[in-house]
């Protein structure tokens, strides 16, 4: 089983991971951490040495590479749907679930974030609720394009866990 979890920055896609891996017994890969393990630096030093169309070509191929797991849960960067053929790759691989979760609630979390974000570092609210609504309507799209999308602010594990067992 391959489960590839999607969604804005900020929508819970790592924490529901690590929750889906402890219940279903099967390997967590936070696709941010698996790139900068392979390639030996924190997400913000490549975007800020090498530029975010280089970061996009590593995030593709590390993608390409989890999804050759046999099993395995994967929580996405929030960019990773948008490029390339990321959604066809992750659509074919597994069960794809977007966790889309409101403007509003993504911009309460990501302004306590503890995890900096290069692409909103330095942002106050207003600016972080304006850029997170205009981003997001262009990843929508590409985030629809899910087997599976769970609405709402507090997305349990138990409705992803539900979503799988309905997809086998």
């Amino acid at each position: 089983m391959k489960v590839f979890l999607i969604g804005y920055m900020g929508c819970g896609k790592s924490t529901m991971g690590r929750n889906l891996s402890d219940q279903l017994k099967i390997p967590f890969v936070d696709l941010d951490k698996y790139i900068e393990q392979k390639y030996f630096k924190a997400i913000p030093q490549i975007f800020s040495e090498e530029g975010e169309a280089e970061f996009r070509k590593k995030e593709q191929i590390a993608l390409k590479e989890v999804a050759e797991f046999e099993e395995v849960i994967v929580a996405t960067g929030g960019g990773a749907p948008c490029f390339f053929n990321n959604m066809e790759v992750m659509n074919q691989a597994g069960l794809c679930v977007f966790l889309d979760v409101a403007t509003e609630e993504l911009a309460d979390r990501l302004i306590h974030s503890k995890t900096e974000r290069p692409l909103i570092k330095g942002k106050s609210r207003d600016e972080l609720v304006t850029f997170i609504e205009e981003s997001l309507s262009g990843r929508r799209p590409f985030y629809e394009k899910a087997k599976c999308i769970l609405r709402g602010d507090q997305i349990l594990p138990e409705q992803v866990i539900a979503q799988i067992k309905n997809r086998l």
